[in-house]
């Protein structure tokens, strides 16, 4: 049974998401049906950051003790992202979002306040070298901030270094403005318009995988909210920030003027770790199996659906 083989970590998990993380990977690349040799190799290039994300989920969740001694989190965002298989084709999304999991690890691993003020900086800095490729991860800097207050308030020094990241972006935007044709204000002017229009669907297919997707999500959501109370109250800041996590993914969504469903990668992590725990804590076998068949039998269906 499914659940009873990720409550472990065992090679042969980490072989089956990575098996199930390329399959998919594939089947979107053959979807868009351009066999070119830059389309190959953008789409081995968007293989190679996926696999690499849903390492870095897996030592963020480990690392920080957001979810037990299993595989549950890797196996979790291999299954979410099949509700939104042209995540998988977007290049510029994906390296957006290995950004912000850059940043995510260095926040959440503030718990421990052993170096703050680099962890503020490099999640800042990241944070903002993510916003290059997709503008609105710029409200992820907001984790930053509620960072610095739940842990290291008092030291002034912690409010300035935000923005020391962000300048830094901006001057290796400026550099690469100067070796290519890519103009940073241009980028920004374009780019920094709130549109809450959603008239961007092509085909029922999106429709329902956007419905089955937010269901689920707001489900784990309140379930998440409902039993923070629950957790060690040493991980409450680290789940807050989940939390936080997971609210802006959705408004990068919501704000972004190219609205698609491959946005949501954004709240791919969160609900991973959101629904890992949400299992973890079910007592009944058979209804945290029957959950979790639920899951993975929607997505998949979705996912060949919209192919």
């Amino acid at each position: 049974m499914i659940t009873t083989l990720f409550s472990k970590s065992r090679p042969l998990n980490y072989l089956i998401v990575a098996c199930l993380a390329l399959g998919s990977s594939i089947m979107a690349f053959q979807a868009d049906a351009k066999i070119e040799v830059s389309a190959v190799v953008q789409q081995i290039s968007c293989s190679i950051l996926w696999l690499l994300s849903l390492l870095l989920i897996n030592f963020i969740t480990k690392r920080n003790s957001v979810s037990k001694e299993n595989t549950f989190p890797i196996l979790f965002a291999a299954v979410f992202v099949l509700f939104i298989p042209e995540a998988l084709r977007d290049l510029n999304i994906l390296i957006a979002h290995f950004f912000i999991l850059l940043a995510l690890r260095r926040l959440i691993s503030m718990q421990s306040l052993l170096a703050p003020k680099e962890k503020i900086f490099d999640a800042a800095l990241w944070i903002s070298v993510a916003a290059l490729f997709q503008f609105w991860c710029v409200l992820y800097l907001f984790i930053v901030f509620v960072s610095i207050v739940l842990h290291v308030s008092r030291d002034y020094r912690n409010w300035i270094l935000p923005y020391f990241g962000v300048i830094t972006a901006l001057i290796f935007a400026g550099m690469v403005h100067y070796f290519s044709d890519f103009n940073p204000i241009s980028y920004f002017y374009t780019n920094a318009v709130v549109d809450l229009s959603f008239d961007y669907f092509q085909e029922v297919s999106q429709n329902a995988a956007l419905s089955a997707f937010t269901a689920f999500a707001c489900i784990l959501f309140l379930a998440q909210l409902l039993s923070l109370s629950g957790k060690p109250l040493i991980l409450h800041a680290a789940y807050k920030k989940v939390l936080f996590s997971f609210c802006i993914g959705g408004l990068i969504f919501v704000f972004s003027t190219a609205k698609a469903n491959d946005l949501l990668l954004f709240t791919v992590f969160p609900l991973a770790v959101m629904t890992a725990s949400f299992v973890e804590e079910m007592t009944g076998k058979w209804i945290k199996e029957i959950a979790v068949w639920l899951l993975v039998i929607s997505a998949v269906t979705f996912f060949f659906w919209q192919l």
